[in-house]
């Protein structure tokens, strides 16, 4: 085994030049092979590429041999690698996964591009760019986001274009109508006199639950944002969440983590603040992917697809969006 290593390393010393020549490989190197998903203990010669493609899509220069010199080589898909960049400083363009809010909040995250007409905007949450229902359409939009140093004017990258306004329930007050108690105390009378046991009472319609925590903002220049999500590259279409889907995202707070989807169809009452409850219906939950900071983020699966829009969660779970009901509500697309 040593010494089918030690050929594989003096293999790729003299062929690595000419195999970072083809069209879509960025990294080479030496590791073990790996089958149908499986790391076998065969070693080979490893092409990191940008995408992996059918021999079919790829012109016939750009095709890795299945052997080199007798080594056999393997294809891995990396994305394009490039230098890590803080999440918190500014970023020019700004892609998905950096900080960025409105001047009232702390800071949350880029989520992603999205477009309305022929219109590029960039999409994260209700309470990181209209700061919970309080901010005004036209407001500034810095990034990065406050407490990451972002100030106004200097990091403004967009204006507040749209959201979608969040419910919150509030504690049911006493009624302060005379005529609804008379009434009230009339009818429970009634209902005494003929010995019924039905009582009447003064109740508040409840308020509709929500289905999102999503808002746009509109860039002052379109060079200034990216179709890139740090560490993770361009979005590969959107789909339709699944109980069990692997699950990445790129956030402000956290970087690059993975989880699955454990429930779907979730109810869940999310704080906001003290004494701000909002109640939120077909929400999809994951495990602990996520910290304060990383609202906004894009989740998608494995594929880049987006499937969700994070936006709330605790030290063990991470609670989204589905991405369709956020594309409804505010009537955008990729």
């Amino acid at each position: 085994m040593a010494d089918d290593i030690t050929t594989a390393c003096d293999t790729l010393k003299s062929t690595a030049g000419d195999l970072l020549k083809h069209g879509n490989v960025v990294a080479t190197g030496v590791g073990y092979k790996t089958t149908a998903g499986n790391r076998t203990d065969t070693p080979s010669i490893v092409c990191s590429v940008v995408r992996k493609l059918p021999p079919d899509k790829l012109a016939a220069s750009d095709r890795v041999p299945q052997t080199v010199n007798g080594v056999p080589t393997d294809v891995v898909e990396t994305g394009r690698i490039r230098a890590l960049q803080s999440r918190t400083a500014r970023h020019r363009p700004a892609p998905g996964g950096v900080s960025i809010g409105h001047p009232d909040i702390t800071a949350g995250t880029l989520g992603c591009l999205v477009r309305r007409g022929g219109e590029v905007l960039i999409l994260s949450n209700n309470h990181v760019l209209a700061n919970s229902n309080d901010a005004q359409r036209g407001d500034p939009i810095l990034q990065p986001g406050p407490a990451d140093g972002g100030r106004n004017p200097a990091d403004q990258i967009a204006e507040l274009d749209d959201f979608v306004e969040i419910t919150f329930n509030q504690p049911e007050p006493p009624s302060d109508c005379p005529f609804a108690s008379g009434v009230i105390a009339l009818l429970n009378a009634g209902c005494s006199a003929i010995g019924s046991r039905t009582r009447y009472r003064i109740v508040r319609p409840q308020m509709s639950p929500n289905l999102v925590d999503a808002a746009l903002a509109r860039p002052l220049n379109a060079g200034d944002v990216s179709n890139d999500i740090l560490e993770i590259g361009e979005l590969n279409g959107s789909a339709q969440a699944t109980l069990g889907m692997a699950l990445q995202k790129s956030g402000r707070t956290t970087g690059l983590t993975t989880g699955e989807i454990q429930q779907i169809d979730v109810t869940v009452n999310v704080q906001y603040g003290p004494g701000n409850i909002a109640q939120f219906t077909d929400q999809l939950l994951a495990g602990a992917m996520s910290q304060g900071g990383d609202s906004g983020s894009a989740v998608l699966d494995m594929e880049r697809r987006l499937v969700g829009l994070l936006f709330a969660g605790s030290n063990t779970t991470t609670i989204m969006n589905r991405i369709e009901n956020v594309f409804s509500a505010l009537n955008v697309s990729l």
